[in-house]
Formats: C-alpha cells, structure tokens, sequence
C-alpha cells in the first residue's frame, strides 16, 4: 500500500501523485488519495479562492474526479468520503486549537494574525467551504 492523503501537491496534482505512488507498489498493491472534490461547482473564481483553491480548475466534481481515475487505468476498490458533520469536527478543532493557543500565548508575534484567523474563519468557512467542497479518501488498484 502507497498513501498520499492531503498532499497531491507533492506530485504536481492527482495523476503525478499517483506516478510516485505507483513506483513503491507491487502490481496488486493499493493506493490511496485523499483529494478534495466539488460538492457544488463555485460560481465565482472568487468563492474558489475561499474554498482555498488558486481556481475552479483545481478541483473536479465527485463523478469526474472518480472517472479521472479510470483515465489513468485504475479501479476505485473504496471510498471514504468526509460528511458535513465531520466537516464541521474538522474545521472547529482548529478553531479551539487557535483559541486555547491565544490564551497561552497572548504576546507572540502571530497572536494578532492569529486572532484574526479565528474571527473570521468560521464564518467563511460556512459561507464557503461547507457549501462548496467535499473530501474523500479514495482507494485504487492498477487494471
């Protein structure tokens, strides 16, 4: 088994990744890709950007990016995709984590830009990343 989860930019994107992974694989190994997806296409480049993508191009939609796989010769075996309850688990541990970080640390260089994140972040990422993007893992095998 071969894993990337999170990090496709280490490959130049889904298909270089998966170039990597397959050379530590023997031929009925498993690779697994964690990869953001669109739940709803953005209908601006600017609500993209909120999604913390560089465009709508960078993502593709849930049957797209499953058939992309069949385009390079690989089965999806699995998949595990990220429900909107562990959306909002995953985004709010990060707010309680800035949180209890600003009490402990109310004089560092980054507690301003710290608390500023933590103002704003719940509200864009209910305006934006909740209602646009989707997270999967996604387990393959070479055809």
């Amino acid at each position: 088994m071969a894993a990337c989860l999170g990090a496709t930019w280490i490959g130049g994107g889904v298909v270089g990744t998966i170039e990597l992974l397959a050379k530590s694989l023997r031929s009925e190994g498993i690779i697994l890709i964690g990869e953001p997806y669109w739940v709803r296409l953005p209908p601006t480049e600017d609500v993209a950007k909120e999604c913390f993508a560089n465009s709508i191009s960078d993502f593709l939609m849930l049957p797209e990016l499953l058939a992309s796989f069949g385009d390079l010769d690989y089965d999806v075996v699995e998949m595990v995709l990220a429900d909107q309850e562990g959306w909002d688990r995953y985004e709010a541990a990060k707010w309680l984590t800035m949180r209890r970080w600003l009490e402990a640390n109310p004089d560092d260089d980054f507690a301003k830009d710290v608390r500023a994140q933590l103002t704003l972040e719940p509200k864009r990422y209910a305006a934006y990343t909740r209602e646009y993007l989707g997270w999967g893992v996604f387990a393959l095998m070479a055809r």
